[in-house]
């Protein structure tokens, strides 16, 4: 039973935080769902209940969602993909783990140090976001991070970033699934049916509660929370290459 509250408790908490800053979900679920269920069928998890809660965001956010944007992500999102998978077979995990996080931690840095500077939304950096978060994703499983940096260069306004980000992480996540269905269908948790209803529906109540808080949340302050969020997929990807290494 304490294993359910908390599994489930991890899924509102992400739910809420990815309607409120646009990601985050597998930041802030993640860590719990693999320590619970391991890191196969806790990732998968983590998949599956990102991908419906970002499709069930869309539905709330669809005025907001700049379609040009989430089609450059999202094409240079799969072509980031192709070199992660051959990458993550010749250089051993954890030294791309602690490789992408310290990447993102100076990234991030340098972004908020020079915060008079604005970098011009062009394509080409929208491209190179979208494949950087492709290729994380793949190899270290934290796509969120680098489509924040863009956000944060180019001063994209809260609001449609994070509209956005709901059909880029909803096709992202849903191609993971297919995959992973295709290649190794024994990673899907063998979980009971009453649980996945209780997942199903701590996703809808932590997208309530997130509703709710979106609307007295300052874009000022949802924008501090996904910088945090941010350093914190950096320093999870680092923590966890080390003690892959050590282990």
């Amino acid at each position: 039973m304490l294993t359910t509250g908390l599994v489930l408790g991890a899924v509102v908490m992400g739910a809420g935080m990815q309607r409120i800053t646009g990601m985050g979900f597998a930041l802030v679920a993640a860590p719990f769902l693999v320590l619970l269920l391991g890191p196969v069928e806790g990732v998968v998890l983590v998949n599956v209940c990102g991908a419906v809660t970002a499709g069930a965001i869309i539905f709330r956010v669809v005025r907001d969602i700049d379609w040009k944007r989430y089609a450059a992500l999202t094409a240079s999102a799969v072509l980031g993909i192709v070199p992660a998978a051959f990458l993550i077979r010749l250089i051993p995990p954890a030294v791309l783990e602690i490789s992408i996080g310290v990447i993102l931690a100076v990234g991030l840095t340098v972004l908020l140090a020079l915060k008079s500077a604005t970098l011009p939304a062009r394509r080409r950096y929208l491209f190179t976001a979208g494949g950087l978060s492709g290729f994380m994703n793949t190899a270290a499983g934290v796509g969120g991070p680098a489509v924040s940096m863009y956000s944060i260069a180019t001063r994209w306004q809260h609001k449609s970033f994070a509209a956005t980000m709901q059909p880029y992480f909803f096709t992202i996540g849903a191609l993971s699934l297919v995959s992973k269905a295709l290649t190794a269908p024994a990673t899907f948790p063998s979980l009971p049916a009453a649980m996945w209803a209780s997942v199903a529906g701590a996703c809808l109540v932590g997208l309530v509660l997130g509703d709710v808080a979106a609307r007295f949340v300052p874009a000022r302050a949802a924008q501090i929370l996904l910088i945090v969020l941010a350093y914190l997929g950096a320093a999870a990807t680092i923590v966890r290459g080390v003690l892959d290494m050590v282990g």
